[in-house]
């Protein structure tokens, strides 16, 4: 991010011209809102540093739809009601950039080097939602969490960070609402994965041990270690 609040790959220009619409920074505490279910949409967030956790509530469930971190943008999904339909919330203390919409869309009109990518930042939430939808309908459940670490992983690796050391900033039960599983699922599968020398886990940090088993795990063409 170099300190500034919208993915690189622009024009220095056009930076500073970016940097004078962004409305505020906030920092947020582990646990605290960035915005709830019903609340207005006036602006789109993005996240400097630290981790968060979206949250969708329906028939009374509530299900964990995404892990923002840092180079991501919040807000999309509020653009067409003009409410948020979900809550994010921090899950551990976090930056985020606060760029009022309206500004914002003047800007983009202006700058066909900021609308391509925001047209990227969509594109790639529409990936994030079809994935979703794979891991909750198709997979099994030993394949989602391997694809959960892949991807995972992947984030790590675009944003420069070592691609096989992975913070867990989400707890085993929040991974779960965001697979589909339980958190005694997630739990049991990780001591497979462990036992068979994929991973090792300490707490909350995870190191990817074997990352092409643990790959040909995600794409479906590697059977779960039976030890």
């Amino acid at each position: 991010m170099n300190g500034l609040c919208l993915p690189a790959g622009l024009a220095p220009c056009d930076m500073a011209r970016i940097e004078q619409i962004v409305g505020g920074r906030r920092r947020l505490a582990r646990g605290e809102y960035l915005h709830r279910t019903g609340d207005r949409f006036q602006q789109l967030y993005a996240v400097r540093s630290g981790h968060l956790k979206t949250l969708c509530h329906a028939h009374g469930v509530n299900q964990v739809t995404g892990f923002p971190m840092a180079g991501d943008l919040l807000g999309l999904d509020a653009i067409a009601e003009g409410r948020h339909v979900c809550d994010a919330v921090a899950l551990e203390p976090c930056d985020v950039c606060e760029i009022p919409f309206d500004r914002f869309h003047a800007l983009v009109t202006a700058m066909p080097s900021l609308l391509e990518q925001f047209h990227r930042a969509l594109s790639r939430e529409i990936q994030r939602q079809q994935a979703s939808l794979f891991l909750l309908g198709n997979a099994r459940a030993e394949q989602r969490l391997a694809l959960f670490l892949v991807g995972l992983s992947a984030r790590y690796a675009a944003r420069g960070l070592p691609a096989a050391q992975l913070q867990l900033r989400m707890s085993r039960e929040d991974i779960g609402a965001y697979l589909g599983l339980t958190m005694e699922c997630i739990c049991r599968l990780l001591a497979r994965f462990r036992k068979a020398g994929w991973i090792s886990v300490t707490g909350r940090h995870l190191t990817i041990q074997d990352g092409a088993r643990l790959a040909a795990l995600a794409e479906g063409v590697c059977a779960e270690p039976l030890v």
